[in-house]
Order: C-alpha cells, then sequence, then structure tokens
C-alpha cells in the first residue's frame, strides 16, 4: 500500500522522478501536520507564507522555518566536546 506522503505527489504522473517526488512528499507532510505555537502552546498554527506563521489563539504572526515551526537541534562536533 502507498504511504501517505506517496499519494500527495501523485498529482506529477510520471514526470520528474522518484526521488524528487519522494523528497517533496516528505517536505509537504512536514509542512501540513499540527505545528505548536511557541508562545501558547496551542496545537494549531497555520502557515501563511514560506517562513511566516500566525497561531489563532493568541494572535502571534512569528518568523521561523519554511515548512516547519521547530528548529533542528544544534550538532555537537568533536571540538566542542574537548573544551
Amino acid at each position: 500500500m502507498a504511504e501517505k506522503h506517496e499519494k500527495a505527489v501523485k498529482r506529477f504522473g510520471v514526470r520528474y522522478g522518484r526521488t524528487i517526488k519522494k523528497k517533496l512528499g516528505l517536505i509537504e507532510a512536514q509542512q501540513r501536520k499540527a505545528h505548536q505555537c511557541p508562545y501558547c502552546r496551542y496545537p494549531k498554527v497555520s502557515r501563511k507564507s514560506a517562513g511566516i506563521w500566525h497561531c489563532s489563539k493568541c494572535n502571534a504572526t512569528f518568523t521561523s522555518r519554511a515548512y516547519t515551526v521547530t528548529k533542528p537541534a544544534a550538532v555537537k562536533t568533536e571540538q566542542d566536546l574537548e573544551i
């Protein structure tokens, strides 16, 4: 059975290739899932445009990443660990 992100990119048909469509499907699935407001913790934040998000509960408009509100964890290198 096809996964959810594969169903979303069927609109492209046979064009663009499997890898590109798979990557796009993963990004779109991440974009459309429910995000949490960083101010009031309300679980439904809507995306207005690339990087601009809006919470309807506390009426906060803020910037974040293009497709998700959460930021990735910092990656520690070996130099950071030696200090």
